[in-house]
């Protein structure tokens, strides 16, 4: 199984170059750990410090080795060309492959911001990615090219949680990504809707990757001091089955389970607010990465 870690990119109201500091000591933890991926999100019209996803991204691969990277992208927000040449150029800057997660996204506001509507959301995918894969692999697309295009193929995570969208990501995705807020008992079943799909659409099924909010403390009490006030409060209105706090070994264990279901992949990202917890959390990873494997 492969730990890769997806990072924070809000924070509450703070100086702005505080929160872009601690992404960047957080991508020189999981680089210094030994993790398998990086990667970043994507979310608009936020009134907190929400750090965009593609200079981020750009700045944060200065921290980065070959191993993979990629960035989130709510494809419906995205006009597709512009978006081919954000994806091109980070790929370029990149040292090894890039993948483009990506999903339909959601919030009312987010697409009023762009004056889009919810109800196209699904339509408006389909066709932003058709549109992007055939930019980045090289083709004209209605008269237009991009240039540089990604050295190495690209690769498309889809995330999805409802069973049309679980079907869109067998038929046109490389990779299936599960949400955090996914229960276990969800996850085995989305992970045997996404199977019986790919035989459906003739797809191979053999990757599966699953975001996980996480701590990892020194032991099981010191998890449950850090997190436990985080979990206590409703965490993001996650049922408290979903984040996965514990000691490295239990950490481990978990992990263990989701390959065990199919997770070839666990994208963690951290659920504390302190900086200095976060660091010792990504530190404790590379332990949690020897005891899985």
């Amino acid at each position: 199984m492969k730990i890769g870690t997806s990072l924070r990119s809000g924070y509450a109201p703070m100086d702005a170059r505080v929160g872009a500091r601690w992404m960047i000591e957080r991508a020189r933890a999981a680089a210094d750990a030994g993790l398998d991926s990086l990667f970043i999100g994507d979310h608009h019209n936020v009134p907190v410090p929400y750090y965009q996803n593609v200079p981020m991204l750009g700045r944060l691969l200065a921290e980065w080795d070959a191993r993979p990277a990629g960035a989130l992208f709510l494809l419906p927000l995205w006009h597709p060309v512009l978006l081919a040449e954000q994806v091109g150029t980070l790929a370029s800057i990149a040292q090894g492959p890039f993948i483009m997660q990506c999903a339909v996204g959601g919030g009312e506001e987010q697409f009023r911001a762009f004056d889009l509507t919810l109800r196209t959301r699904a339509s408006r995918f389909e066709t932003c990615l058709d549109t992007v894969r055939r930019l980045c692999a090289g083709e004209e697309v209605n008269g237009v090219r991009i240039a540089p295009v990604p050295p190495e193929p690209l690769e498309v995570w889809i995330g999805a949680a409802a069973p049309v969208a679980v079907d869109r990501a067998a038929r046109m995705g490389d990779a299936f990504l599960i949400g955090p807020e996914a229960t276990p008992a969800e996850m085995r079943d989305l992970v045997a809707i996404y199977r019986e799909a790919c035989a459906r659409h003739g797809r191979d099924a053999r990757r599966i990757a699953v975001r996980r909010d996480v701590h990892v403390g020194a032991d099981s009490a010191d998890a449950d001091r850090v997190a436990g006030p985080v979990l206590a409060r409703g965490y993001r209105g996650f049922d408290p089955t979903a984040p996965v706090v514990g000691s490295p070994e239990q950490v481990a264990e978990s992990f263990a389970v989701l390959g065990e279901m199919g997770c070839t992949d666990v994208i963690v990202r951290h659920l504390a607010d302190d900086q200095d917890e976060v660091l010792k959390s990504i530190e404790r990873l590379a332990e949690v990465r020897k005891l899985v494997r």
